[in-house]
């Protein structure tokens, strides 16, 4: 594409203080759509084993049927990891009613960053949204990708046949991941060899992200030549 146009590539668009590290003051996006329940994921987390927790979550926008949350919620109990699960207020009634499981822990939402960046988790469940997909590589954690829409589908294809950082689960007939191929996936990522490859791979797209946004970087200089370019444009239109 940029034999084709003047194209610049700018990102990840991740605060500074989980890449590069120039921005002392840049910890976080700026906003939240919900009120995250931070002091408890971190105390839950502080005491699980290095890379020893799944981390489950689909986002702010996806709604997922009865059945497939009941699928779910006994495929990461089958899967016997520790699990932090973020589920929205408003679909925590979608549970099974006898669901509960002592290796979990189950949040209306969480601040996905410290939560990808804390050293116990060793798994992303999630529905590759984007910005999920992007922190989840800058960030070195494999992923068991399950999308639901728009360019999620993409982007888990991107995420396991191109970068190598995780396994894509597979819908049945009627559009339901089944509770067995989840624990499959999962086990796979956190006690196989594709789970030794994935990891391998996501911490070397970690570190080309730092090296793209750290001063000198692809991006970095990107942003110089936009500005620059911007200025030349803004000089040229006022002496018009």
């Amino acid at each position: 594409m940029r034999k084709m146009w003047n194209l610049k590539a700018v990102g990840p668009t991740l605060p500074s203080m989980y890449l590069d590290k120039r921005l002392k003051d840049d910890k976080d996006y700026g906003f939240s759509l919900f009120k995250a329940n931070h002091n408890e994921c971190m105390n839950w987390l502080k005491d699980k084993p290095k890379e020893s927790v799944v981390y489950a979550s689909f986002g702010s926008l996806a709604k997922l049927g009865a059945e497939q949350m009941e699928e779910i919620a006994w495929g990461l109990c089958d899967s016997n990891v520790n699990f932090l699960w973020v589920i929205r207020a408003e679909e925590q009634e979608k549970l099974p009613k006898d669901f509960m499981d002592k290796k979990g822990l189950v949040v209306t939402w969480c601040r996905q960053l410290d939560v990808l960046a804390h050293e116990s988790i060793g798994c992303f469940v999630t529905h590759c949204g984007l910005n999920s997909a992007l922190e989840a590589i800058s960030l070195g954690v494999p992923v068991v990708g399950m999308p639901q829409w728009t360019d999620q589908t993409t982007n888990a294809k991107l995420l396991d046949d191109v970068w190598g950082v995780g396994l894509r689960v597979k819908a049945d007939e009627n559009g339901i991941v089944r509770r067995g191929n989840i624990a499959s996936c999962i086990k796979k990522i956190m006690e196989e060899e594709r789970g030794v490859v994935a990891r391998r791979n996501a911490k070397k797209w970690r570190e080309l992200a730092k090296v793209a946004v750290d001063e000198g970087g692809s991006s970095d200089k990107d942003i110089d030549d936009f500005v620059c370019e911007l200025k030349q444009v803004c000089r040229f239109t006022m002496m018009a």
